[in-house]
Parts: C-alpha cells; sequence; structure tokens
C-alpha cells in the first residue's frame, strides 16, 4: 500500500508461502554472496570445536544467514509501525559502522584529527553550501517566472542558462570560472569561484523544480487574483509561492543535501573544506581510509540534520495551506 492503513494492519507473516519465500529470497542472496572466508563464518566456527563446524560449505552458510534474517523480520513485525522503523534505521546503522571497523582503522589518529576537521573543514563546507543554495534559490526563483513570462528576451535567457549549466559538468564550470576568467582579465579566489559555479549549476535544475511548482497552481487562481486588481508582485508572493512551496520544498531540500556533497569539489581549488583536508591530513602519517571513513561519517551527519530540518519545513507549510 501507498499509505499506511492505520485501521487494520494484516501482516504478511500470517502466509506460509509469504514465509517460505522470504527464507530462500534471504538464503539466494547470501549464496550469491559466498560468505565463505568472511567474518560471520568465523563466528560460526568458533562457537563449537565439533569438526564439522570446520567444514562448513556455501550451503550452510547462507542458510544460516538467511534464516537469522528471517527471524530477525519476523520479530520486527510484532513491533508498532515506528518502532520497526527506529530498530530498521539502528541496525542498518550498526551494519555500516561494523563494516567499517572491519577495516582496522586506527582510532587515535581519527579521534586526534576530528576536532580539525570540525573547526576548519565542517565550518567551510557548510558556509560555502548555505550561501550558494541561497543565491542558487534566487537564480531559480528568477530563472522560473522568466521561462513562464510572455517576454522573449527574458524567456530565453533562462532557457539558454538552464540548458548551458545543466549540460556542462560541474567539475568543468569551476575550471572555467577559477582558471578561464583570469583570461578575460577577471580575477577570482577559490572560494568565490566554488560559490559561484555551485550557484549556477544548482540554480539552473532549481529552476525546473520551481517552474513546476508554480505550473501545479491553478491558472484560475491567478486569473481571480488579477481581477481583484493585484499586481503580479502580490499575486506571486501572496498567493502563487505560498500554495507551491509543499511542492517546491522536498526537491530542493535534495538538492541542498546534493550539494553539500558535491561542495567536495572545490577541494581541487585548494579551498580547505572536508575532502581537501581528509586528503592532506591522511597523508601526513599515510592514514588514508581513516580520514575518508570519519569524512564519510561527517557528511552522512551533516545530510540527517539537512533532513530533519527539510521535514520540518514540509510540516510547516502543508499546515498553512
Amino acid at each position: 500500500m501507498i499509505f499506511q492503513d492505520t485501521i487494520n494492519r494484516r501482516s504478511n507473516f500470517k502466509n506460509i508461502w509469504f514465509n517460505i519465500a522470504l527464507l530462500a529470497l534471504f538464503s539466494v542472496i547470501f549464496y550469491w554472496m559466498d560468505l565463505r572466508g568472511t567474518s560471520f563464518a568465523k563466528i560460526l566456527i568458533s562457537l563449537d570445536d565439533i569438526p564439522l563446524f570446520y567444514s562448513i560449505d556455501r550451503i550452510f552458510l547462507s542458510v544460516a544467514a538467511g534464516l537469522i534474517f528471517y527471524l530477525n523480520a519476523r520479530i520486527l513485525d510484532l513491533m508498532p509501525l515506528k518502532i520497526q522503523m527506529f530498530a530498521v534505521w539502528i541496525e542498518l546503522a550498526l551494519v555500516f559502522l561494523l563494516f567499517f571497523y572491519s577495516f582496522d582503522l586506527k582510532l587515535s589518529f581519527i579521534l586526534k584529527k576530528l576536532p580539525y576537521l570540525i573547526t576548519q573543514g565542517v565550518f567551510t563546507t557548510v558556509y560555502i553550501s548555505v550561501i550558494s543554495v541561497f543565491i542558487a534559490f534566487c537564480l531559480a526563483l528568477a530563472g522560473a517566472i522568466s521561462k513562464l513570462s510572455s517576454n522573449g528576451f527574458a524567456s530565453g535567457i533562462a532557457n539558454f542558462y538552464t540548458s548551458f549549466f545543466r549540460g556542462l559538468p560541474l567539475l568543468m564550470q569551476l575550471y572555467l570560472l577559477y582558471m578561464g576568467l583570469p583570461q578575460l582579465g577577471f580575477v577570482i579566489d577559490a572560494i568565490p569561484a566554488g560559490i559561484i559555479a555551485l550557484s549556477l549549476c544548482y540554480g539552473a535544475y532549481m529552476t525546473e523544480i520551481f517552474r513546476a511548482g508554480i505550473l501545479s497552481i491553478n491558472k484560475g487562481q491567478w486569473e481571480a487574483a488579477r481581477a481583484m486588481a493585484l499586481t503580479p508582485y502580490q499575486i506571486m508572493r501572496h498567493i502563487i509561492l505560498p500554495q507551491s512551496m509543499p511542492v517546491i520544498i522536498p526537491p530542493t531540500g535534495n538538492m541542498f543535501i546534493a550539494m553539500l556533497k558535491d561542495s567536495s569539489l572545490v577541494s581541487i581549488l585548494g579551498v580547505w573544506e572536508l575532502m581537501y583536508l581528509a586528503r592532506t591530513e591522511g597523508h601526513t602519517e599515510f592514514r588514508h581510509f581513516e580520514m575518508l571513513v570519519t569524512v564519510a561519517l561527517i557528511y552522512w551527519m551533516l545530510s540527517i540534520i539537512l533532513e530533519i530540518i527539510q521535514g520540518r519545513i514540509e510540516k510547516y507549510f502543508h499546515k498553512s495551506r
């Protein structure tokens, strides 16, 4: 079901064929993954001294792992919906943390470098991303209005802008701004170049989001507002935008999260953001993987924070609608 059934929730586990199919599916997946030689196989071997366990084959491991996952799914099915979601989230997070732990990382090195990564790298990354998304927001709004206007000059500029900056890779745009503009006599620093490139690139994508949001409002509302002698600015400010925001906010939030991660490309210009510091700090003691894993977790935490903020903004606009 697309929507949650809060009246009568029927469990699929009451169907015996569903249980058999689920267990078989898990077993086939783990058989394809071939768990021999993994930590899971070593755990099973260490649990018993019977010689049989030292000759564990691929089928036994796949069935054992499939049974564990099947029992986990059965237990989760007995829980309320919100607790299910929370438990699954925690389980998957632990799986990824164990995956990182298996790399035999040097924790003392990570703890030594972590404060510097946060104070310097996170600050620079967030600083660049926030300014870029604000400029991109303004460009997207202006571009969407221009594309929908009856002014051929404004519409032509907006169409060329979205076509050009969506058609070029972000990395190429960074090079064009940072190394191309000095050829014309305009010297620009690394951070402004990164902000401009991110703003222009994501502004082009967000233009289509804003255009779709504005078009989702019935044309009759615009005509009724014109009949009340409201100016185009008043119509857009008080009628069109407030109603289109619930449509615009979710994909715009996704764009902001994507921009936060794409800001790592600015490191090629020598900006001291997260990825640049991860490379340079890891190079000092040849602990590259420790820094990459740490930065990956920091990006993940930042994305979670942005998801929470996005969710609250969505609720606000849905309530005011």
